[in-house]
């Protein structure tokens, strides 16, 4: 992998991870569209760095937040703290069941399956449609909520669906404050990309003896800034209702791909 292509994966990751447009469904394209012959362990090394790097920004954009939660849980009480990661605890629970359980069926749909990729597109687009014309709440986020935000979750595991489009989707079709449902759409799934950063580095099936240092630090600093700016950006745009323009954004990528199939 050179370093522009890096750059390029880099950007396409950070922007896609936040945006509902599929941040896996747009690397799986990419890859094709750079003809990707790296091998296995190659692959996941730049997945795994990608995805360190707008889990970081998460983080950032975040990190008052985050503060928070830590110094209420550290109180040892039944705060508003602790029943928010709780909330959290429980939308894990979807995506690390079928994480675990159908681990090599999922990795066998991120090989250049685009076709796949096409048809999840379509769908991201539909829930993004629905969510814009969704009426706007003040309701908070309940534990029932959280699991079935966090069954969104597993189902965006697919390439081509958006984690942050079905899960901020499935929240404001439940009637979850805008605000609200973005906040928890995002913080809610750094657990998991760091669980699954750690459980890919100690699984001993990624080489760093022949990592190059220089590609993927582009990458990562791309993914990382450009992360930022997406996830403050996204914010915004979920509380001013402006989900379909991603909606007939998904469409257009969605139909491309599946056609480039057939010819």
């Amino acid at each position: 992998m050179t370093w522009i292509e890096a750059l390029i994966l880099g950007i396409i990751q950070g922007l896609t991870e936040f945006l509902p447009v599929s941040s896996s469904g747009h690397l799986e394209i990419v890859k094709a569209l750079f003809g990707d012959t790296s091998v296995a362990e190659q692959s996941m090394l730049t997945t795994v760095v990608l995805h360190g790097a707008t889990a970081l920004s998460t983080i950032v954009v975040f990190r008052k937040d985050l503060l928070e939660i830590f110094t209420g849980l550290f109180q040892f009480k039944w705060n508003d703290e602790t029943k928010f990661s709780l909330k959290i605890i429980i939308s894990m629970i979807p995506a690390a069941i079928v994480g675990v359980l159908f681990e090599e069926q999922l990795d066998m749909l991120f090989d250049g399956q685009i076709l796949l990729v096409g048809f999840m597109l379509l769908i991201t687009g539909g829930l993004l449609l629905l969510a814009d014309k969704a009426k706007t709440t003040n309701k908070g986020v309940s534990n029932t909520n959280a699991f079935i935000i966090g069954l969104s979750q597993a189902i965006a595991i697919l390439p081509g669906i958006s984690r942050s489009g079905a899960t901020i989707s499935t929240s404001v079709l439940l009637g979850i404050d805008r605000t609200k449902a973005a906040r928890f759409s995002f913080l809610m799934v750094v657990p998991l990309i760091l669980g699954k950063i750690a459980k890919d580095i100690g699984s001993g099936t990624i080489n760093m003896e022949n990592a190059n240092a220089l590609p993927l630090s582009i990458g990562f600093i791309a993914a990382f800034i450009t992360g930022m700016l997406a996830c403050t950006w996204m914010i915004k745009l979920v509380q001013k209702s402006k989900l379909s323009y991603f909606a007939y954004y998904c469409f257009v990528v969605g139909i491309i791909a599946i056609i480039a199939m057939y010819i």
